[in-house]
């Protein structure tokens, strides 16, 4: 079966790479997927009282809208993270909008929060099974007030999901990462923060910031001290970056946030410094880059207590979760560690 997922992995670079998005999506959903065998006891983890049977989450952006985390969950993953979903449906930008870039392993996409709308994604949910799926929302890019948008979000996904994840920091809708600002993430965190109160206890789940890797350190500061202040479980380092490091492929100057391989130093350098911005208030998870055991192994010690990939995917196909987790396994003992916990910020 490994050898039929890599073939068909082959064939699916051929394709426009939404065509073969959408393609893998649909043979997902006919059970094509892989199964994975149970995972190293030294893998099993606990990230804001959400038990992990390993650290290695799918990011957002792969199951839109929440068609396939089921198989995803089977393939490996300790945790799938769906969306980003906005109240409204919406068609997101005009294609071509999702670029490979073999020659430097990364992706650019200007996709624009593309998403079949809440009602949607919230009926899926509510038939999940056992695993831990957590709900990424946002914002419309038509919205006369995004912030509501926010609270539509998250009361119409209460209940719904093992976590949630504020989407503020993608660069494909225009004004959004303004949220990011101290003011406009405090009144932000301050409205989610009151709905979240006035629901039913029994829906309550840890709540994560996504951030950009694209931050000066007084933002970083600020960010974290609003996170803090508001009681979310933790943040989410880091979403696609709009600077443009050296690259060869001939997609180079699209348009749209960047991620893969160059993401790798960036951010994983901005999640050290939320690290030491947190100071121990609240917990991180750490994205952008991961290809490999040991870009896994290297966001640990940097302070995550988890990590997410997907752009990888793109190129190594789904065996690529099992092979980082033997990885880090491997690495994990070889280092003297017990868990992964203990690894965590040990860099």
């Amino acid at each position: 079966m490994n050898d039929l997922h890599g073939l068909a992995t082959r064939a699916l670079r051929v394709l426009d790479p939404e065509d073969a998005h959408t393609a893998a999506i649909a043979g997902l959903k006919l059970g094509l997927g892989p199964r994975a065998p149970a995972d190293d006891p030294i893998l099993a983890t606990e990230v804001a009282g959400l038990r992990l049977p390993n650290p290695v989450g799918l990011a957002p952006g792969f199951d839109k809208n929440a068609e396939v985390f089921g198989p995803m969950l089977r393939a490996g993953f300790g945790f799938v993270e769906c969306g980003t979903v906005t109240p409204k449906p919406q068609a997101g930008n005009p294609r071509p909008r999702l670029f490979r870039l073999t020659e430097d392993r990364a992706v650019i996409n200007r996709m624009g929060f593309n998403n079949e709308g809440l009602e949607a994604y919230a009926a899926r949910l509510a038939r999940r099974g056992p695993g831990v799926v957590g709900a990424n929302f946002g914002a419309n890019k038509d919205s006369e007030d995004r912030i509501a948008d926010y609270v539509t979000g998250l009361t119409r996904l209460w209940g719904l999901a093992s976590y949630f994840t504020i989407n503020i920091s993608s660069p494909n809708t225009p004004g959004l990462r303004a949220l990011q600002t101290k003011a406009a993430l405090d009144e932000l965190l301050g409205r989610v923060a009151e709905t979240a109160a006035s629901l039913p206890p029994a829906g309550r789940a840890p709540m994560f910031l996504k951030v950009a890797p694209d931050l000066e350190d007084g933002e970083v500061q600020a960010i974290s001290d609003t996170v803090a202040a508001h009681g979310l479980a933790g943040v989410i380092v880091s979403n696609t970056t709009i600077s443009r490091p050296a690259l060869r492929s001939a997609h180079r100057d699209e348009a749209g946030g960047l991620s893969g391989a160059p993401l790798t130093v960036l951010s994983t350098a901005m999640l050290g410094r939320f690290r030491q911005a947190a100071a121990g208030r609240f917990v991180l998870i750490g994205a952008g880059g991961i290809g490999s055991g040991a870009d896994a192994y290297a966001k640990l010690r940097a302070g995550a207590s988890a990590v997410q990939l997907y752009s990888a995917l793109a190129f190594e196909g789904p065996g690529l979760v099992q092979r980082i987790k033997r990885d880090l396994a491997a690495r994990l003992r070889a280092e003297g560690f017990r868990s992964v916990a203990e690894a965590v910020g040990a860099g």
